[in-house]
């Protein structure tokens, strides 16, 4: 695997955290104990977002948060109060769930693949957020549920997201019972991808985001939106959106310089721009 990167750059320190050490990105969740997906938060989170869509330098983006909780979700302090609106708290509660699919949104249709750093909790969106990433690497101690249910409120947003990630009836499981699965079950369901011991997280995230980032970023900026536009397509439509992608890539300046030095047997040299 390649080497850790080593994280210099960093801003200061907000709701949201942002470190680089190109080709990599670190965006933080700093909002504890419970990092809640306030309004404040997710703005702060779809900036960050869409400042490295448009950042080249970056193959690789990690999402992490502080504390033992990764995000318990949305800040239902923060929506109870808006029930005392004229509208009862219409208004709000609209556009707290728009906000928060258009972060899953943003995640999705980012060019560079995002990758899941879980150590702790993951509830409701903040379930959601885990099963929007790409990948997702969590601790052995990490949990995870919709939890809505148990106190009427049916986890239809980040339903979403987890029955993309999860087998159908194993979505439908945790959405119906609310109960909190443990990390081996999370990776059973398909949440996640591995589970690490807590003291290793960072430096085993670290590595698996820059093995990606040493790859094509054409191959994957395609790859990953080919990926996207195939799920849950009709086959023959999966294969005419795969056709296409394969062609354009096979015309990219990459693919000419990979093919070439596979067999040239050498090391290829990646066009970075």
């Amino acid at each position: 695997m390649a080497d850790v990167v080593s994280f210099r750059k960093e801003e200061p320190t907000g709701l949201v955290r942002v470190e680089r050490a190109e080709p990599i990105l670190r965006i933080t969740l700093n909002n504890p104990p419970a990092n809640a997906l306030s309004i404040a938060v997710m703005e702060a989170l779809g900036e960050a977002l869409d400042a490295v869509a448009a950042d080249d330098a970056i193959r690789v983006v990690v999402l992490a948060s502080t504390g033992k909780v990764f995000s318990a979700g949305h800040d239902l302090k923060e929506m109870t109060a808006h029930r005392e609106d004229a509208d009862d708290g219409r208004a709000f509660f609209e556009r707290t769930m728009r906000m928060a699919a258009e972060i899953m949104l943003k995640i999705a249709a980012l060019p560079q693949p995002v990758v899941a750093e879980i150590d702790g909790l993951a509830t409701a969106a903040g379930c959601q957020l885990v099963a929007s990433c790409d990948l997702a690497i969590c601790t052995d101690t990490s949990t995870f549920c919709t939890p809505g249910v148990n106190i009427g409120l049916f986890c239809s947003t980040p339903m979403v997201a987890v029955t993309r990630a999860a087998h159908p009836k194993q979505a439908m499981e945790m959405l119906l019972t609310g109960e909190t699965i443990d990390a081996s079950t999370a990776k059973d369901f398909g949440l996640v991808n591995r589970i690490v011991p807590q003291q290793y997280l960072r430096q085993v995230v670290d590595k698996y985001a820059a093995v990606i980032a040493a790859k094509s970023p054409q191959a994957l900026r395609i790859g990953k939106a080919a990926f996207r536009a195939q799920a849950g397509l009709p086959v023959a439509e999966a294969y005419d959106v795969a056709v296409a992608a394969m062609v354009d890539n096979m015309l990219a300046d990459d693919a000419k310089e990979g093919i070439g030095a596979f067999l040239g047997k050498r090391m290829p040299e990646w066009d970075r721009k």
